[in-house]
């Protein structure tokens, strides 16, 4: 589903990454962990195909998703319009039905400015999973919630990635996240030398 064979990342002549290379199986749950600064949220840019310039391969789907630690919402439109944007060809009731799975039901008018960061948060699941990706992908989506917040959202994921079965990545600083959610854990251990996962 997801190859990937990084040999080397720069930022100008600085090295951020070194060699990384592993893959994702259809339907499974990876996360990745690593010290801070090491380069994680570097790599999933790299396989999310919003930073192209590398040296190496990356194979993945077209069909794909991306949950980042911000949720990313556009603060003028209201929370069934920022769902509708990504997704113009879902039915306005589909739409309304992903907000619910989320709990966001009955607040599809409000802002975002209106709704609390994990509720933030749920949109930003319920943008992810309406257009059923192939790969998910998502960077320390429980950071800074308090901890009945996270549970809840943990909680949620699980569910939503047990009924979709996406090939999922996600970076995470909890290793109990990780393996609460992860059908395995790559650790980003060396740096910029040479990258190693294990």
């Amino acid at each position: 589903m997801i190859s990937v064979d990084i040999h080397a990342k720069r930022f100008g002549q600085t090295p951020v990454l070194g060699h990384v290379a592993f893959e994702i199986a259809a339907g499974e749950t990876v996360a990745l962990v690593g010290p801070s600064g090491i380069g994680k949220t570097t790599l999933l840019r790299l396989i999310a195909g919003i930073d192209p310039e590398y040296e190496g391969q990356i194979a993945r789907p077209d069909r794909q998703a991306i949950v980042f630690q911000e949720p990313t919402l556009l603060p003028w439109r209201a929370t069934l319009d920022n769902l509708l944007l990504v997704h113009p060809n879902l039915s306005r009731s589909d739409a309304l039905a992903a907000l619910d799975r989320v709990g966001l039901a009955g607040k599809e008018a409000l802002f975002p400015g209106q709704l609390s960061l994990g509720q933030q948060r749920r949109l930003s699941l319920a943008r992810a999973f309406a257009g059923q990706p192939e790969l998910l992908i998502m960077d320390e989506p429980f950071v800074s919630l308090d901890k009945g917040t996270a549970e809840s959202m943990l909680s949620l994921t699980e569910n939503l990635i047990a009924r979709h079965r996406p090939a999922t990545l996600f970076v995470t600083h909890a290793q109990a996240e990780a393996e609460r959610l992860a059908d395995r854990i790559l650790c980003l251990n060396a740096g910029p030398e040479g990258a190693v996962l294990g």
